[in-house]
């Protein structure tokens, strides 16, 4: 089980075959609802006051993605965060539960 961060857009069935992990999506034409696999997976907003650890982790794997590869459409993000925040989607696979995905990241990050 890993992780992946979309920074861009993202095909069709997305989520088919995911068994473990998650994901963060940024959905910035607003259709990324349309592209997932909906069969298998579940989509949250980050923005939700409940999401805290998981807005502080997207924004640390967009930090170490800027530090590894100076990348400017990252840096960008990172400077209007606020503003991008509400476009990104947790996904993760239906059987996932959020908060056993939250108690992963809590023991990842002590």
């Amino acid at each position: 089980s890993g992780i992946i961060t979309v920074l861009g857009r993202s095909g069709l069935n997305f989520g088919a075959g995911m068994t473990g992990g998650f994901a963060y999506v940024l959905d910035l034409d607003r259709d990324f609802v349309d592209k997932i696999n909906n069969e298998l997976i579940d989509i949250h907003r980050i923005s939700a006051e409940s999401m805290e650890i998981h807005r502080t982790h997207v924004n640390r794997i967009i930090c170490d993605h800027v530090e590894f590869t100076g990348s400017e459409w990252g840096q960008y993000i990172l400077d209007n965060f606020n503003h991008y925040l509400r476009k990104f989607w947790l996904v993760k696979p239906k059987a996932a539960d959020v908060n056993m995905l939250l108690e992963t990241l809590k023991q990842k990050a002590a």
